[in-house]
């Protein structure tokens, strides 16, 4: 009965603009805020903070999703990777999909309420950076500037939900996430920099051009730098320098992958950062349990 509902054709196109069926966005936001939470927490945060930031990421991210697509939906039939999703191809109309992020975000504020107003505020922020995204690629090079600030701002809250205040490891982590995301993002446009440049989108792919590998593996290596910081400035052990150097390998193999520019070699360098992300998770789980033996 529930796959009988999921296939209805209204149905399976609003889980595919929700992006509900494809989670590696939604891991890509969620480890880093799970990283910050622990870290704030100095441990386990409690069930509580755990459920609001692991489901305010998947309703949050789906409810961006919408929003993008959206707002690309003249522009998704001119793109090969794109032309297949539902507003390109005319499978749902957009007061149907608006309604569903309605509910995604309503839900989203249901849980952000249950923290504090320090959160709350900061949540109000992201989902404005969340918003003027999609937008940014008609007017600027840098809209994976502005989709890093967004994809951040879960850091912050984090700290915020945990001690009601930011700190220096909430900054150094912030800004290390930040810088992570152009990197992947940019591997995510050269996937589809001939098509942007025929439609006139811009981004960081169409601004670094021939510099594209260069720039990814400078902002990759000042992930790597201000991570190594922030471990340094908590006092972490060499344990989490040890998983810092296996995320540095990971970032090297991407190198590998987007050597040739090909839409698939980029495309899975793309999707391999949920496995930083996860490392990412994982340093700071180990670490914690390290010190607290």
């Amino acid at each position: 009965m529930v796959l009988t509902f999921l296939q209805q054709p209204q149905v399976r196109a609003l889980l595919e603009v929700s992006r509900l069926d494809k989670p590696v966005g939604t891991l890509l936001l969620l480890w880093p805020t799970l990283t910050a939470l622990w870290i704030a927490a100095e441990g386990w945060p409690g069930w509580h903070l755990v459920l609001v930031f692991v489901l305010g990421t998947f309703l949050t991210r789906s409810a961006g999703c919408i929003i993008n697509d959206v707002s690309d939906r003249k522009f998704d039939p001119l793109v090969k990777r794109t032309k297949a999703r539902p507003f390109a191809e005319g499978r749902l109309e957009v007061k149907d999909a608006l309604k569903l992020m309605a509910i995604f975000l309503l839900l989203a504020l249901a849980l952000v309420l249950t923290t504090n107003l320090a959160t709350v505020l900061l949540s109000t922020i992201a989902v404005v950076f969340a918003g003027i995204y999609p937008l940014m690629k008609r007017f600027t090079h840098l809209p994976q500037v502005v989709l890093g600030i967004a994809f951040s701002f879960g850091i912050p809250m984090a700290f915020t939900a945990v001690t009601g205040a930011l700190s220096e490891s909430a900054g150094l982590l912030f800004l290390a996430n930040l810088v992570w995301v152009v990197a992947y993002d940019t591997e995510y446009a050269m996937v589809d920099r001939d098509d942007d440049l025929l439609i006139g989108v811009k981004s960081t792919a169409i601004l670094f051009g021939e510099l594209d590998r260069l720039m990814i593996g400078v902002l990759q290596g000042l992930f790597v730098a201000l991570l190594w910081l922030m471990g340094h400035q908590i006092g972490f052990s060499p344990v989490y320098d040890g998983f810092i150097g296996l995320i540095a390998c990971l970032l090297l193999y991407q190198q590998w992958l987007i050597r040739d520019r090909s839409r698939d070699g980029c495309f899975m360098a793309f999707r391999h950062n949920q496995w930083v992300g996860g490392v990412l998770f994982l340093s700071v789980l180990v670490e914690l349990l390290v010190l607290q033996s």
